[in-house]
């Protein structure tokens, strides 16, 4: 019952954000909005993890000046990946959906609203890669480099709620993964999280955007997130620094359209996918996925000698039923003791 009120509520949440539209650019794990073109085509719902909203606003008008896009009205909604994904599942309309980890695509597969070969196309289902990195202060007071270093005395850490955010998994799995040993010794990842969490991480926001604007608000002394919020708030006028430790994990960014989506939402995952609006994400710091792009922006993106996957720690089926179910996941139960919501 509790989770069948949640979501009427998720989706009632959702129908007045779009309903109202204008939302400012900060997430709230739903905030809506509407831009393109005249709807004179037709109209277009996008739902999507919080972070990228700087680049859709981009690729939004650049789209509505092709002859595929001219004329496509779009509805827009930015949140945390989870409450994203558990809003469409619960009747928010989306015809293109892109989230930062693979559950919150499958939770839509097996609601029958995404199709099962979402993943078969040359991209993988993916629209961009990334990192999880340590985003600084200007200068990096603290000499950040490596993971040792987020658990010396004194070091406040920010990562978002693993239950709400997709960024904050990564977080915990890339610090879970280099502890490790690449998921070889569970033991030990556990015992680096279960410190990190108690010891250092004092509050967990509920998106990797709301964690950047608490730290930019002057809150901990290193963000971990995606390489890209450093060189999006940069972009923006922030002053902030990145260090990429040598051993982390490698983030996928997925993306689809629903099985009842228009033709029109085919026609934007293309442009999505082609050299002009992944060129517009490499500037923004995310990694393309089209390898002509990723091939001209190379040196901005190297990878770290230990750089691992979510295939390496098993796959996401098993990370989340042995780390992140919240009825025995370890990590899970480290949040619980630490007094963290695991509610969904």
């Amino acid at each position: 019952m509790r989770k069948l009120t949640m979501a009427l509520v998720l989706a009632l949440t959702a129908a007045v954000a779009v309903g109202c539209g204008g939302a400012s650019d900060e997430t709230d794990g739903g905030s809506a909005s509407a831009s393109g073109g005249d709807g004179s085509k037709g109209a277009l719902s996008l739902v999507a993890y919080s972070t990228p909203q700087v680049v859709y606003d981009e690729i939004i008008p650049a789209f509505g000046q092709t002859a595929e896009g001219e004329g496509i009205e779009f509805k827009t909604s930015f949140g945390a990946s989870g409450d994203q994904s558990r809003a469409v599942e619960a009747g928010q309309k989306a015809d293109v959906v892109t989230f930062s980890t693979e559950p919150d695509m499958t939770r839509l597969v097996d609601a029958g609203l995404v199709e099962p070969t979402w993943k078969d196309g040359e991209n993988e289902g993916l629209v961009t890669t990334s990192l999880v990195s340590f985003v600084v202060r200007e200068g990096n007071p603290k000499n950040i480099q490596t993971w040792d270093d987020l658990l010396e005395p004194g070091v406040e850490v920010l990562t978002p709620n693993p239950f709400s955010s997709g960024a904050a998994k990564w977080n915990l799995l890339a610090g879970y993964g280099q502890a490790s040993g690449g998921g070889k010794d569970p033991e030990a990842g556990l015992d680096y999280v279960r410190e990190l969490i108690t010891e250092h991480v004092k509050v967990q926001d509920k998106s990797g955007r709301e964690a950047l604007q608490n730290f930019l608000g002057g809150n901990g002394d290193v963000l971990l997130s995606y390489e890209y919020e450093a060189i999006t708030a940069n972009k923006n006028g922030e002053k902030l620094e990145y260090v990429i430790p040598d051993d982390t994990i490698k983030i996928n960014i997925d993306i689809a359209t629903t099985k009842d989506a228009p033709e029109a939402a085919t026609s934007f995952l293309d442009y999505v996918l082609g050299d002009e609006a992944q060129q517009k994400f490499a500037d923004w710091g995310y990694r393309p996925v089209n390898p002509t792009v990723l091939e001209a922006n190379k040196d901005k993106f190297p990878d770290p000698p230990g750089l691992f996957t979510i295939e390496d720690l098993g796959g996401w089926d098993k990370v989340n039923a042995e780390l992140f179910d919240i009825e025995g996941g370890a990590i899970a139960e480290i949040e619980e003791d630490a007094g963290v919501s695991t509610a969904s």
